[in-house]
C-alpha cells in the first residue's frame, strides 16, 4: 500500500485548538479547507486519485486471497469477499463524510484519520467522549503503527519465502544426497541491512522512480499469474462449497488484510483538485479492486485446490522462467513498498522522541530509531516465519479495527448532536460488532496456531468455532 505524507497529522491538534482560537477567528489566517481546493491550481486529478487508490489496495494481501477462499469455501469465500469489500467501501465513505462534517462545522483544515476521530470525540454531546478525545487520537495512531509495522513484517516473510524458491542455497551435510536447505530466517537476515539502508531515505519524493518501477513489476507479475491460473480450472466438485465455521476466522484475517487502503482515503480526498468527485473515484477504484480480488482468489483456489499456500506465487512451478520472474519482480515491488509502509510509523513515533533531544542529536537519533524499528519488524517475522499466519494476525488485530470498527463508531459520535435514524444506528452497530467479533476470533485462532503448530487443525478449528458461537 502506498501511504501518502498527509496521513500524518499534527500530534497536538486537539490540544492546540484553544491556543489557535484567535487565529481561527480571523478569516485571513484560516488555512485552506478541503472543500475549497476546487479553486486551487494545486492538488491531484481524478485519474491520479484513482491510480493511488488502486496502488493503495493492491499489494501482498492480493496474493494471499486464494488461501482465504480455501478457508471459507469455493462459494462462500467469493460471496463473503464481495460483501466485505462493499462494507469496507461504505466505511471509507463514512470516514470521508465525517471529515467533511467536522471541517465545515469547526472551520478546520483537512483532517486525517486520527484527527477525525479526535475532533469527533472532542465535540461530541457526551462528556465521556470529550474527555477521551486525546486517547482516541493515540488509539488510532497506535493501530496505524501496528498495521504498518505488521505489513513490514509480512514483507520480510514474503521476500524470504519467494527468494528462497528462486535461489535455494544447499548446505553440505554428512549425507551428500540430502543437503540442508538454508533456513528461511537466514534469508530474512540477508535482507535486513538492505531494508535498513532503504528506510534511511526519509523523503518519499526521492523514491518516485523506484516506486514507479515497483508498480510496473507488480502489475506485470499479476498479469503473468492470471495467464497461468486460467490454463486449468481443475474439477470444481473436488473443492468444498463451504468450510467449517472454525476456519472462517482465518478467512476474515486474510481478507481484511487485503482491504488495506482505508489509510489513504482521507489524504487522497484532501489532495484532490475537485474533492466533490472523490466519492466517484472511490467507488470506481474499489469496484475494480473488489473484482480483481474475487477473480484472482477464486481462480487461484480452483487451479491449485487445497495445496494453495500463503502467497499464490509460492505455488508457481519452478520449471518455467516466467514463474521465477514473477517471484523476482513481485519481490522487488514488495522490497520498495517496505519503505513506503515504513513511512507512517516513523513519522508518528520518531518526532516526539526527537523533540526531547538536543538539535545536534536529532539526526543520528532518527537514523538509530529507524534502524531499530526495522529490526523490530524483522524480529516479529523471525518469531512467526509463516506468511499466512502473519497476514491473518495483522489483519485480525489491527486492520479490522481501522477498517470496520472505528468508522461506524466515529459516525455515531460525530452526529450524536442530532437525532439518529434507527437504520443508521443499527447498521453502524452491526458493522462494529462484526468487526470486533472478527478481531477476537481471528486473533484467537491465529495465536493458537502460532503457539501450538503441532496441535491437530481439527482441535483449533473446534475451539475457534466454540469461541465464535459463544461471542455471537
Amino acid at each position: 500500500m502506498e501511504v501518502m505524507t498527509p496521513l500524518i497529522e499534527n500530534p497536538g491538534g486537539v490540544g492546540q485548538e484553544e491556543e489557535n482560537s484567535e487565529e481561527d477567528q480571523d478569516p485571513e489566517l484560516l488555512p485552506v479547507r478541503h472543500y475549497e481546493l476546487g479553486n486551487s491550481h494545486q492538488g491531484i486529478t481524478f485519474t491520479q486519485a484513482l491510480i493511488h487508490l488502486l496502488k493503495g489496495n493492491i499489494g501482498t494481501g492480493l496474493l494471499g486471497l486464494p488461501l482465504a477462499v480455501r478457508n471459507a469455501g469455493v462459494i462462500v469465500g467469493p460471496l463473503c469477499l464481495v460483501l466485505m469489500g462493499v462494507v469496507c467501501v461504505h466505511c471509507m465513505h463514512i470516514l470521508v463524510n465525517c471529515s467533511h462534517h467536522l471541517c465545515e462545522r469547526l472551520k478546520r483544515p483537512p483532517l486525517g484519520y486520527s484527527d477525525t476521530v479526535a475532533f469527533s470525540m472532542e465535540h461530541s454531546s457526551y462528556q465521556c467522549f470529550r474527555k477521551s478525545a486525546r486517547f482516541g487520537r493515540h488509539l488510532v495512531n497506535f493501530f496505524l503503527v501496528l498495521t504498518q509495522l505488521g505489513f513490514c513484517s509480512a514483507y520480510f516473510v514474503f521476500l524470504a519465502e519467494n527468494i528462497k524458491q528462486v535461489a535455494p542455497v544447499p548446505l553440505p551435510t554428512m549425507v551428500p544426497s540430502e543437503p540442508w536447505a538454508l533456513d528461511l530466517r537466514l534469508y530474512m537476515l540477508f535482507f535486513l541491512p538492505f531494508l535498513i539502508l532503504l528506510v534511511f531515505m526519509k523523503d518519499l519524493k526521492n523514491m518516485a522512480v523506484l516506486s514507479l518501477l515497483a508498480n510496473v513489476c507488480m502489475a506485470v507479475s499479476v498479469i503473468i499469474i492470471f495467464q497461468y491460473i486460467t490454463t486449468d480450472f481443475g474439477d470444481l466438485h473436488r473443492l468444498p462449497l463451504t468450510s467449517p465455521l472454525g476456519k472462517f476466522p482465518f478467512f476474515f484475517g486474510t481478507a481484511i488484510f487485503a482491504f488495506e487502503g482505508i489509510g489513504v482515503v482521507l489524504p487522497l480526498e484532501n489532495q484532490m483538485k475537485e474533492p466533490k468527485r472523490f466519492p466517484t473515484a472511490l467507488n470506481i477504484g474499489m469496484g475494480i479492486t473488489i473484482v480483481l480480488y474475487v477473480v484472482l482468489a477464486t481462480l487461484g483456489y480452483l487451479h491449485f485446490g487445497d495445496d494453495i499456500k500463503g502467497s499464490i506465487t509460492l505455488n508457481l512451478p519452478h520449471n518455467a522462467w516466467t514463474n521465477q520472474m514473477v517471484k523476482i519482480l513481485y519481490s522487488f515491488g514488495v522490497f520498495v513498498s517496505f519503505a513506503i509502509q515504513f513511512f507512517v510509523p516513523a513519522e508518528i513515533m520518531i518526532p516526539p522522541v526527537q523533540a526531547r533531544l538536543r538539535k545536534s542529536w536529532r539526526a543520528p537519533c532518527e537514523m538509530i530509531l529507524r534502524g531499530l524499528l526495522v529490526c523490530l519488524t524483522f524480529s516479529f517475522a523471525v518469531l512467526i516465519p509463516r506468511l499466512d499466519l502473519v497476514i491473518s494476525l495483522v489483519g485480525a488485530v489491527s486492520s479490522s479495527a481501522l477498517a470496520l470498527v472505528f468508522p461506524p463508531l466515529v459516525e455515531l459520535i460525530t452526529f450524536s448532536d442530532r437525532p439518529l435514524k434507527p437504520a443508521m444506528l443499527v447498521k453502524d452497530l452491526v458493522i462494529a460488532v462484526v468487526g470486533f467479533i472478527g478481531f477476537l476470533a481471528g486473533t484467537y485462532v491465529t495465536l493458537a496456531e502460532i503457539v501450538s503448530p503441532e496441535e491437530p487443525p481439527e482441535v483449533i478449528r473446534e475451539a475457534a468455532q466454540n469461541l465464535t458461537v459463544n461471542i455471537i
